[in-house]
């Protein structure tokens, strides 16, 4: 257990600075990618809004548990580990999930894309953590 909660709470930590860090950024640089957020769809009655900034610590524990069952099957040092972690983790899971909401809500491709480079710099984030901190 020591394995999974201490890497997955380093790892929550850093992608909570992170992702927020580049949601900051992404506004500044790239203002046309949050021009459709302004809608209903997106619009929260703020109940709910400690879910969303506990995701950082959700994805790292689910991901730190992955980690924990498949990292015998990662090769090389810990930077080239944590990034092939990420690249299975986009390949297995951002995909379908991708897919389906792209498929499902009136939403945009570049939105979608935007969303899945996101998960897919979190899952190798958090793999490099994992790769350092639980070898």
């Amino acid at each position: 257990m020591k394995n999974i909660f201490k890497p997955a709470l380093v790892a929550g930590i850093i992608l909570f600075v992170v992702s927020y860090g580049g949601l900051y950024l992404a506004i500044q640089f790239l203002p046309f990618l949050f021009i459709k957020y302004i809608n209903p769809m997106f619009t929260s009655d703020n109940n709910r809004d400690i879910l969303f900034y506990a995701h950082a610590f959700v994805v790292s524990f689910a991901l730190s548990w992955f980690w924990e069952r498949f990292k015998s099957l990662f090769k090389g040092n810990f930077v080239l580990r944590g990034l092939e972690f990420g690249l299975v983790y986009a390949g297995v899971a951002l995909v379908p999930v991708m897919w389906i909401t792209f498929s499902s809500l009136d939403i945009t491709l570049l939105m979608v894309a935007s969303w899945f480079v996101y998960g897919l710099c979190q899952g190798m984030v958090a793999g490099i953590v994992f790769a350092k901190m639980n070898p």
